[in-house]
């Protein structure tokens, strides 16, 4: 058997192990061939797996070929560089995220670990800690706030459940900290984490943002909320420059890089609506609409003056008197 249709032979046993089974139309669709060589990955499948079994679709009338989980188990177990994927993942997370997601892909790590048979999981183990310290635990440097377990916590439960959070929070304009009742929403994750929310003490309130390192107390309420009519947060992260946004202050951006810095700005995502221009002269003209005219202003600082601000005006005058020339190297 080729290389290629073993892949196929076990993707397709993969497909017919879930509830659904699959069907010689789907398994066409899948492979990208034709129904003649999905009847023959059947048969392979028949002649390598005598459990093969097939029902007709009460739906479609189509005849769905099944595969129990079992039979195909030993095909499952994951690899050690999959494994060590996920401690560098929670290494990772333990640097952005809250404690919950780290707990939750730790359990995960945990639960995976222990469906493997015995005398196969110590090999993998042992393998899985080789490729760990070849490849190092997985570093975030630079300066970062510091977070707060229980805070955290709070957040995540108040998210999971719909339930009101009472947080204790001293924006940067607020003499000392105070209660605020909110519906949480969401959380935009970056150099610094934002809750997204509702202040349920503001009539007609809208979303907010609050700063996660600037709480400094939270409980989760015995009160449920009704989430805002078609909120979707990837939509709204997309209004943002980073985790920042004002909702009265949604720009349209354009930004040109001289031909030194296009290479490098070429290789950056600045926000996921972005449209791109090369110019004749070897420029980089990169568009955008969002919010957020000071984190712009931080990571355009980095940038020195290979990088001119065309729109809008408000931020082309706030990196004025900020573009230098003697930076040794870019971003």
């Amino acid at each position: 058997m080729s290389y290629r249709n073993a892949i196929d032979l076990l993707t397709i046993a993969s497909r017919a192990a879930s509830a659904r089974g699959v069907t010689l139309e789907e398994i066409a669709e899948i492979l990208e061939r034709d129904y003649r060589t999905a009847q023959r990955v059947v048969a392979a499948l028949r002649e390598r797996f005598p459990e093969l079994d097939s029902f007709r679709d009460e739906e479609s009338g189509k005849l769905r070929w099944y595969l129990p989980r079992s039979a195909i188990a030993p095909l499952l177990t994951p690899t050690p560089e999959e494994l060590a994927a996920l401690t560098l993942a929670e290494e990772m997370l333990k640097k952005g995220a809250g404690i919950d997601q780290v707990q939750a892909l730790r359990s995960l790590h945990a639960k995976i670990l222990a469906l493997i048979p015995i005398d196969r999981s110590r090999r993998i183990e042992a393998d899985e800690d080789a490729l760990l310290v070849a490849l190092g635990h997985a570093a975030r440097p630079g300066p970062r706030p510091v977070g707060n377990e229980a805070i955290d916590h709070a957040i995540s439960t108040a998210l999971k459940g719909t339930s009101a959070l009472r947080i204790r929070y001293r924006g940067w304009k607020d003499a000392k900290a105070r209660d605020r009742r909110v519906a949480p929403h969401g959380l935009l994750l970056g150099a610094r984490r934002y809750l997204v929310a509702v202040d349920l003490e503001k009539v007609g309130g809208g979303i907010q943002h609050f700063r996660v390192d600037a709480i400094e107390d939270a409980a989760v309420l015995s009160e449920s909320f009704v989430r805002k009519p078609g909120f979707d947060l990837e939509a709204h992260a997309q209004r943002c420059f980073a985790s920042y946004q004002q909702e009265d202050a949604i720009h349209d951006v354009a930004w040109r890089f001289d031909a030194r810095a296009a290479p490098r700005a070429a290789g950056f995502l600045f926000h996921p609506a972005q449209t791109v221009e090369h110019g004749e002269d070897g420029t980089l003209l990169v568009r955008f609409r969002a919010s957020g005219l000071l984190e712009m202003c931080w990571h355009l600082y980095m940038w020195g003056d290979a990088v001119e601000v065309l729109s809008p005006p408000e931020l082309a005058l706030m990196v004025k008197e900020h573009r230098r020339s003697d930076f040794a190297s870019m971003p």
